[in-house]
């Protein structure tokens, strides 16, 4: 049976009775469609699941009880930031939501030179909640206990320019593949360009601040899915994909 999971931003003590905030108690009551004493899993990002139980459901409101609490869930073999090219619609909804099934600690929308889409203000803030929501969502479809970082979007130049020096771009041409790489040490960043990559002025400017070029194989991968086949690689050379 699917465990129905909900995100909340607040604090959770076993025994107390907290009533949802609307987002979760809409999705409790009108599309899990939950009612009085049936169960559902509470997070709020401090790496624990709550087992609860609603109490009472009028309309727009749930009220749950705390009954118990998980062990927290374990650290990452390896934390990986993704820093991505910001690009257009379902693409980055896309991406985003991927990268956050398959594990990543942190999330860094880049304005770059090539980015298609033009978003500053009230519409760049409405877009990062959008981000937001799908970072949790995924957690709550996934398991994960803790929300990846969602870092405020910024250009490449400034991210490049308080970053943690070392990493890896992906580019199609470049001589190395990923099982030529040393084993990263407890973090990495992995930077991908949006539609139509990075120019050569700004790969340029990731190596000199010590990042490594890599390829994916052979062909040329979309905005969209080059992140997640070499998370899914990190994965599994260096991180959670590994046997225990």
């Amino acid at each position: 049976m699917r465990e129905n999971r909900l995100y909340t931003e607040q604090p959770l003590r076993i025994g107390e009775c907290i009533e949802l905030e609307p987002r979760p108690a809409k999705h409790a009551a009108q599309v899990l469609r939950l009612g009085a004493g049936e169960s559902l899993t509470l997070f709020n990002g401090d790496g624990r699941d709550y087992r609860a139980e609603i109490e009472t459901r009028t309309r727009g409101q749930v009220a749950v009880r705390l009954l118990d609490v998980s062990e927290p869930e374990p650290a990452p073999a390896l934390a990986i930031t993704l820093a991505l090219g910001i690009s257009r619609g379902e693409r980055m909804d896309l991406a985003i939501q991927k990268a956050v099934e398959l594990g990543v600690s942190g999330i860094q929308p880049l304005f770059s030179t090539r980015t298609l889409v033009r978003l500053s203000g009230e519409r760049l803030a409405k877009r990062a909640q959008h981000w937001q929501g799908v970072v949790i969502a995924a957690c709550e479809q996934s398991g994960r206990r803790r929300l990846p970082a969602m870092a405020t979007p910024v250009t490449l130049e400034a991210w490049l320019g308080q970053a943690p020096t070392g990493g890896i771009l992906l580019h199609h041409a470049a001589d190395k593949t990923l099982t030529e790489l040393p084993p990263p040490q407890q973090h990495i960043s992995l930077l991908i360009g949006p539609e139509g990559g990075l120019t050569p002025e700004e790969r340029e400017q990731a190596q000199a601040r010590a990042f490594t070029p890599v390829r994916l194989g052979p062909r040329v991968l979309r905005t969209e899915t080059a992140p997640l086949a070499a998370i899914a690689a990190m994965q599994t050379l260096w991180g959670d994909f590994r046997a225990l």
